[in-house]
């Protein structure tokens, strides 16, 4: 018998708040992620100069070559060669507001959660093991959380300690989340 993803709002809108206090405590009391990112030499300057363009908020990069076989030319070969080269998200300039992002952050955790429950509700059935729990949902939510910011460093060079340091805290939403869903999984 299958377990009803109804059944599991509980552990879905429980963890999602776990892993909401969470990465909170973690990015709030310490101080591992300070060193993500570095600070761009003489910034003032940096900022002063890419002010006047007013660039609006997005990804960006350059140089950018507008199709693939543009890479091959010599002119943009020149400019990566003479550089700088970048990958770089515009923000909006003005005071900055976490709001928006936290709400999306907490959607995002229910998501991971719904997979989560679903991926086990699948395999097991009410009545199974803490353990057996914890195993599906645990190595759902670790995939969810961690396994592709990977590509960031593989594709845009983002320090692989910055990444490593994000799966470590997907593996500790991954341990909550699977812990929430072992606690109040359906008994049998």
């Amino acid at each position: 018998m299958m377990v009803s993803l109804a059944s599991l709002w509980l552990p879905i809108l429980l963890s999602a708040v776990f892993v909401f206090i969470i990465s909170s405590v973690i990015h709030m009391v310490f101080t591992y992620h300070q060193s993500d990112f570095g600070k761009v030499p003489k910034e003032d300057e940096v900022m002063d100069a890419l002010r006047p363009f007013n660039i609006p908020e997005g990804d960006y990069v350059f140089p950018r070559a507008a199709r693939a076989k543009d890479m091959k030319s010599e002119e943009y070969k020149e400019k990566v060669i003479k550089g700088p080269v970048a990958f770089f998200t515009m923000l909006k300039s003005g005071e900055q507001s976490m709001t928006g992002s936290l709400v999306q952050w907490f959607l995002y955790s229910i998501l991971i959660s719904i997979f989560s429950g679903y991926i086990a509700s699948v395999a097991l059935s009410p009545g199974a093991s803490y353990l057996e729990v914890f195993r599906f949902a645990g190595t759902t939510a670790f995939a969810g959380y961690s396994l592709g910011l990977m590509q960031n460093s593989i594709w845009y060079k983002r320090k692989w300690s910055s990444t490593l340091k994000s799966m470590f805290d997907g593996l500790l939403y991954a341990l909550f989340t699977a812990g929430t869903f072992g606690w109040l999984w359906p008994a049998a």
